[in-house]
């Protein structure tokens, strides 16, 4: 007697598999080969997940509008704060974003129609405060030579991108949370002593 569990494993799509070079981002195997063209992500929802630092102590952030990011681009931009790092030891670079978007294109001078086109390279789409890269390591870095290997990071991206720190507040969208400020009315110095109230005068 067979199952319905056991027939549907059988008809499964077959994963496809890519032989990736050493360094290279890009998948090990994926469902599909292509996939639509999609839109980039707007943080509607008022989530302000990967808005902020997780592993590293300085890092980078779209400041822009969200883009897709293709796989050369994040790879020449990692390649470039690894350079700079190289003469401090134990520093780590952390890539908080992953290719896994295949991108198909048509070739010059096309008919439409007759399919999608082949694949062209992997690429990730990131919406407006997501955090790309991350820098630190057990000695800590100084906060100018940071901001320096960050900002030629940055050039080889195709948006607007900003420096941050552990204390930079999270991003929602354009707009920055900072952390409500505690009420200046009612605070007493316990040191002090005992403070007087003036009662308000009732006429009659």
């Amino acid at each position: 007697m067979f199952f319905l569990s056991s027939l549907t494993s059988l008809f499964k799509p077959p994963l496809h598999l890519f032989a990736r070079h050493r360094g290279q981002l890009a998948p090990r195997q994926v469902k599909y080969i292509k996939r639509h063209k999609g839109v980039i992500p707007i943080p509607t929802g008022g989530s302000i997940k990967g808005t902020t630092l997780a592993f590293g102590q300085w890092g980078l952030r779209i400041k822009g509008n969200g883009v897709r990011f293709s796989a050369k681009q994040l790879t020449t931009a990692e390649e470039v704060i690894k350079r700079k790092l190289k003469v401090l030891k134990g520093t780590k670079v952390f890539l908080r974003v992953f290719p896994d978007i295949p991108v198909c294109i048509k070739g010059n001078e096309t008919r439409m129609g007759k399919g999608k086109g082949t694949f062209e390279f992997w690429a990730t789409r990131q919406p407006v405060g997501r955090v790309i890269f991350e820098i630190g390591g057990p000695t800590p870095i100084r906060e100018e030579l940071a901001r320096d290997i960050l900002r030629q990071a940055a050039s080889k991206l195709p948006t607007k991108m900003e420096f941050i720190g552990r204390d930079t507040p999270p991003r929602l969208g354009n707009l920055v949370l900072h952390p409500p400020k505690p009420p200046a009315f009612g605070l007493v110095d316990p040191a002090a002593g005992p403070v007087a109230v003036e009662q308000p005068s009732v006429s009659t």
